[in-house]
């Protein structure tokens, strides 16, 4: 299944406080594939606090704009980062991301594998520059 065409929400996972329990295997896969692209753990751990904008991000991880621009869908669409937008005074606004996942835990239990992902509060308002 390729990343662009992810046909669910993890956010929509069974919750449990604050970590969901992912247990559809379509979904632990595209969630395994994300977690398993260079590029995507790049823009993740990029993003673990701080918002940033996709030429940020691009610049960051020494990927192509394009490339960025491709793997951030999949990744904001999984629920793994948000999207909001960034307020400038200057009127040029911009989109920025940052990580919504804190951690993402793989057992083995008498049922099969459970992958549960515990997400962060990141607020999803739009912040403002000067």
């Amino acid at each position: 299944m390729s990343q662009a065409s992810l046909p669910f929400d993890f956010r929509s996972a069974t919750a449990t406080s604050e970590s969901r329990v992912v247990d559809d295997h379509a979904e632990v896969d595209a969630l395994f594939s994300l977690l398993e692209d260079d590029d995507c753990r790049c823009i993740l751990d990029a993003t673990d606090g701080v918002a940033h904008s996709a030429s940020e991000l691009s610049e960051a991880c020494d990927l192509p704009l394009s490339t960025t621009y491709r793997k951030l869908d999949p990744l904001v669409d999984a629920g793994l980062l948000s999207k909001r937008l960034r307020i400038s005074r200057s009127g040029t606004h911009t989109a920025e991301y940052e990580r919504t996942v804190d951690d993402v835990t793989v057992s083995v239990t008498p049922s099969g594998v459970e992958v549960r992902v515990s997400h962060r509060d990141v607020a999803q308002s739009a912040s403002v520059t000067a």
